[in-house]
């Protein structure tokens, strides 16, 4: 038991250094979109709760259909110097009842594969990922709102930020203060 808890401990303090929202308990299990085949092209990055593993501005993030069920990714970030940052992966559907729920990695990060959930989309102008995991006590947090457009109306994005509100809890308010 004393071995758990010095785990957990360390583990809260290397998350909550990186940015990530970090909260006591389960990761929730909202319901996710049913289908993902129209959401492949380019979405632009207009809110998202701090991560460690970006730490640029103006994101962006291109999907492309590669196989059934995969789904290629190129993420790019302006970074503080002028100079674009990007990153390529994969995005695979964890179960075919749940194509909307993903499991992303990337070539060149040595880690498992990481949740990326679309849980609400029309597709065609904004869509809310979420993605949340469990360690221990704890769960860890993500979460994106995207547009097709570098903008993205007022009304919009509190709506986006209602849905998330609503199907994890209120995490968002991290976002506001972003």
């Amino acid at each position: 038991m004393k071995a758990m808890q010095v785990i957990s401990l360390t583990l809260l303090c290397v998350m909550a250094a990186s940015a990530q929202m970090l909260r006591f308990g389960k990761c929730p299990k909202p319901l996710c979109r049913p289908t993902l085949i129209p959401y492949v092209g380019k979405w632009y990055e207009i809110m998202k709760l701090p991560t460690q593993f970006q730490k640029g501005e103006c994101g962006t993030a291109t999907y492309s259909p590669k196989s059934p069920g995969v789904i290629g990714v190129l993420n790019r970030e302006l970074l503080k110097d002028g100079s674009i940052n990007f990153i390529v992966g994969s995005a695979k559907v964890k179960h075919p009842s749940e194509p909307a729920k993903l499991e992303v990695s990337f070539t060149d990060i040595p880690s498992p594969p990481g949740p990326y959930w679309v849980l609400s989309s029309d597709y065609e102008t904004h869509s809310l990922v979420y993605g949340c995991s469990d360690f221990g006590l704890f769960r860890l947090e993500f979460a994106w709102i995207l547009s097709r457009e570098p903008t993205m109306s007022e009304e919009t994005l509190q709506s986006m930020q209602s849905i998330l509100c609503l199907k994890t809890g209120c995490i968002i308010s991290v976002c506001q203060e972003a």
